[in-house]
Protein backbone atom coordinates (compact mmCIF):
# COMPACT_ATOMS: atom_id res chain seq x y z
CA UNK A 1 0.00 0.00 0.00
CA UNK A 2 1.29 3.42 -0.94
CA UNK A 3 0.65 6.82 0.54
CA UNK A 4 -0.21 9.42 -2.10
CA UNK A 5 -1.33 12.89 -0.90
CA UNK A 6 -2.86 13.71 -4.30
CA UNK A 7 -5.00 10.54 -4.17
CA UNK A 8 -6.13 11.49 -0.66
CA UNK A 9 -7.16 14.98 -1.78
CA UNK A 10 -8.86 13.63 -4.93
CA UNK A 11 -10.80 10.99 -3.01
CA UNK A 12 -11.75 13.49 -0.31
CA UNK A 13 -13.00 16.07 -2.82
CA UNK A 14 -15.02 13.67 -4.94
CA UNK A 15 -16.55 11.77 -2.05
CA UNK A 16 -17.30 14.96 -0.11
CA UNK A 17 -19.14 16.50 -3.07
CA UNK A 18 -21.01 13.26 -3.83
CA UNK A 19 -22.07 12.72 -0.21
CA UNK A 20 -23.02 16.31 0.61
CA UNK A 21 -26.46 16.23 -1.04
CA UNK A 22 -26.98 12.55 -0.15
CA UNK A 23 -29.65 11.08 2.07
CA UNK A 24 -27.05 10.24 4.72
CA UNK A 25 -26.36 13.92 5.33
CA UNK A 26 -30.04 14.48 6.01
CA UNK A 27 -30.25 11.34 8.12
CA UNK A 28 -27.36 12.63 10.25
CA UNK A 29 -29.05 16.00 10.54
CA UNK A 30 -32.35 14.42 11.57
CA UNK A 31 -30.75 12.05 14.07
CA UNK A 32 -28.74 14.92 15.52
CA UNK A 33 -31.90 16.80 16.38
CA UNK A 34 -33.24 13.93 18.51
CA UNK A 35 -30.03 12.24 19.68
CA UNK A 36 -26.69 13.28 21.11
CA UNK A 37 -24.68 14.53 18.08
CA UNK A 38 -21.33 13.06 19.20
CA UNK A 39 -22.86 9.59 19.57
CA UNK A 40 -24.54 9.93 16.17
CA UNK A 41 -21.22 10.94 14.60
CA UNK A 42 -19.40 7.99 16.16
CA UNK A 43 -22.06 5.59 14.85
CA UNK A 44 -22.15 7.04 11.34
CA UNK A 45 -18.35 7.24 11.20
CA UNK A 46 -17.95 3.58 12.13
CA UNK A 47 -20.42 2.56 9.44
CA UNK A 48 -18.62 4.71 6.88
CA UNK A 49 -15.25 3.16 7.76
CA UNK A 50 -16.69 -0.35 7.30
CA UNK A 51 -18.08 0.65 3.89
CA UNK A 52 -14.78 2.21 2.84
CA UNK A 53 -12.89 -0.98 3.75
CA UNK A 54 -15.35 -3.03 1.69
CA UNK A 55 -15.19 -0.61 -1.26
CA UNK A 56 -11.38 -0.38 -1.23
CA UNK A 57 -11.10 -4.17 -1.08
CA UNK A 58 -13.39 -4.51 -4.09
CA UNK A 59 -11.44 -1.81 -5.91
CA UNK A 60 -8.16 -3.58 -5.20
CA UNK A 61 -9.49 -6.73 -6.86
CA UNK A 62 -10.57 -4.68 -9.87
CA UNK A 63 -7.05 -3.24 -9.94
CA UNK A 64 -5.64 -6.69 -10.80
CA UNK A 65 -7.17 -6.45 -14.28
CA UNK A 66 -5.24 -5.02 -17.27
CA UNK A 67 -5.01 -1.23 -17.00
CA UNK A 68 -7.06 -0.44 -20.12
CA UNK A 69 -9.98 -2.50 -18.79
CA UNK A 70 -9.77 -0.72 -15.42
CA UNK A 71 -9.77 2.66 -17.22
CA UNK A 72 -12.85 1.76 -19.29
CA UNK A 73 -14.70 0.43 -16.21
CA UNK A 74 -13.66 3.57 -14.31
CA UNK A 75 -14.90 5.79 -17.12
CA UNK A 76 -18.24 3.97 -17.14
CA UNK A 77 -18.63 4.25 -13.36
CA UNK A 78 -17.64 7.93 -13.33
CA UNK A 79 -20.07 8.58 -16.19
CA UNK A 80 -22.81 6.81 -14.22
CA UNK A 81 -21.99 8.95 -11.18
CA UNK A 82 -22.07 12.10 -13.31
CA UNK A 83 -25.42 11.10 -14.78
CA UNK A 84 -26.91 10.42 -11.35
CA UNK A 85 -25.71 13.75 -9.97
CA UNK A 86 -26.55 15.88 -13.01
CA UNK A 87 -30.04 14.46 -13.53
CA UNK A 88 -30.96 15.65 -10.05
CA UNK A 89 -33.58 14.02 -7.94
CA UNK A 90 -35.79 14.30 -4.92
CA UNK A 91 -33.02 14.12 -2.34
CA UNK A 92 -33.88 17.60 -1.08
CA UNK A 93 -36.80 16.51 1.03
CA UNK A 94 -36.09 16.28 4.71
CA UNK A 95 -37.91 14.13 7.20
CA UNK A 96 -39.83 16.63 9.30
CA UNK A 97 -41.43 14.03 11.54
CA UNK A 98 -41.08 14.58 15.20
CA UNK A 99 -39.95 11.93 17.59
CA UNK A 100 -38.79 11.19 21.08
CA UNK A 101 -35.25 12.00 22.06
CA UNK A 102 -33.08 8.89 22.21
CA UNK A 103 -30.44 8.88 24.94
CA UNK A 104 -27.63 6.60 25.99
CA UNK A 105 -24.49 5.81 24.00
CA UNK A 106 -25.32 2.32 22.73
CA UNK A 107 -28.90 3.01 21.55
CA UNK A 108 -27.80 6.16 19.70
CA UNK A 109 -24.59 4.62 18.33
CA UNK A 110 -26.31 1.47 17.09
CA UNK A 111 -29.20 3.42 15.54
CA UNK A 112 -26.81 5.74 13.68
CA UNK A 113 -24.54 2.86 12.64
CA UNK A 114 -27.39 0.74 11.25
CA UNK A 115 -29.05 3.68 9.49
CA UNK A 116 -25.86 4.44 7.55
CA UNK A 117 -24.64 0.85 7.17
CA UNK A 118 -27.87 -0.26 5.52
CA UNK A 119 -28.50 2.85 3.43
CA UNK A 120 -24.99 3.12 1.96
CA UNK A 121 -24.88 -0.29 0.20
CA UNK A 122 -24.30 0.33 -3.49
CA UNK A 123 -24.37 4.08 -2.90
CA UNK A 124 -22.61 6.42 -5.32
CA UNK A 125 -19.86 7.14 -2.79
CA UNK A 126 -19.18 3.44 -2.22
CA UNK A 127 -18.97 2.81 -5.96
CA UNK A 128 -16.74 5.86 -6.43
CA UNK A 129 -14.45 4.73 -3.61
CA UNK A 130 -14.09 1.27 -5.20
CA UNK A 131 -13.47 2.91 -8.54
CA UNK A 132 -10.75 5.18 -7.16
CA UNK A 133 -9.12 2.28 -5.30
CA UNK A 134 -8.83 0.40 -8.59
CA UNK A 135 -6.69 3.17 -10.10
CA UNK A 136 -4.98 4.90 -7.14
CA UNK A 137 -3.31 3.71 -3.93
CA UNK A 138 -5.81 1.90 -1.73
CA UNK A 139 -4.55 3.35 1.56
CA UNK A 140 -4.70 6.90 0.20
CA UNK A 141 -8.18 6.39 -1.24
CA UNK A 142 -9.38 4.84 2.02
CA UNK A 143 -8.04 7.77 4.05
CA UNK A 144 -9.53 10.40 1.70
CA UNK A 145 -12.90 8.66 1.37
CA UNK A 146 -13.33 7.94 5.08
CA UNK A 147 -12.31 11.50 5.98
CA UNK A 148 -14.80 12.93 3.48
CA UNK A 149 -17.69 10.77 4.69
CA UNK A 150 -16.96 11.51 8.33
CA UNK A 151 -16.62 15.22 7.54
CA UNK A 152 -20.01 15.34 5.82
CA UNK A 153 -21.61 13.65 8.79
CA UNK A 154 -19.95 16.10 11.19
CA UNK A 155 -20.92 19.02 8.96
CA UNK A 156 -24.52 17.86 8.93
CA UNK A 157 -24.54 17.59 12.70
CA UNK A 158 -22.83 20.95 13.27
CA UNK A 159 -24.04 23.20 10.47
CA UNK A 160 -26.56 21.24 8.40
CA UNK A 161 -29.42 23.63 8.79
CA UNK A 162 -27.27 26.59 7.78
CA UNK A 163 -26.11 24.84 4.58
CA UNK A 164 -29.55 23.57 3.67
CA UNK A 165 -30.99 27.08 3.92
CA UNK A 166 -28.20 28.96 2.09
CA UNK A 167 -26.52 26.66 -0.45
CA UNK A 168 -28.83 25.06 -3.00
CA UNK A 169 -28.22 21.31 -3.06
CA UNK A 170 -28.74 21.34 -6.82
CA UNK A 171 -25.59 23.48 -7.09
CA UNK A 172 -23.58 20.97 -5.07
CA UNK A 173 -24.94 18.11 -7.19
CA UNK A 174 -24.04 19.94 -10.40
CA UNK A 175 -20.45 20.63 -9.27
CA UNK A 176 -20.02 16.98 -8.26
CA UNK A 177 -21.54 15.80 -11.54
CA UNK A 178 -19.24 17.96 -13.65
CA UNK A 179 -16.20 16.67 -11.69
CA UNK A 180 -17.30 13.06 -12.26
CA UNK A 181 -17.90 13.72 -15.96
CA UNK A 182 -14.40 15.18 -16.22
CA UNK A 183 -12.96 12.07 -14.58
CA UNK A 184 -14.92 9.83 -16.97
CA UNK A 185 -13.45 11.67 -19.95
CA UNK A 186 -9.97 11.56 -18.42
CA UNK A 187 -10.30 7.78 -17.85
CA UNK A 188 -11.28 7.21 -21.51
CA UNK A 189 -8.30 9.30 -22.66
CA UNK A 190 -5.99 7.26 -20.40
CA UNK A 191 -7.42 3.99 -21.77
CA UNK A 192 -6.89 5.13 -25.37
CA UNK A 193 -3.31 6.24 -24.64
CA UNK A 194 -2.66 2.77 -23.21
Amino acid sequence: MTFDPLAIVTAFGLIFLAELPDKTMFASLAMGTRMRPLYVWLGTSTAFVVHVVIAVSAGSLIGLLPSWIVQIVSAALFALGAFLLLRGGGDEEEDESGGATVTGFWPVYSTAFMAVFISEWGDLTQITTANLAATDGTLSVAIGSAAALMSVSALALLAGRFIAKRVPLKTVQRVGGVCMLGLAIWSVVEAVRG
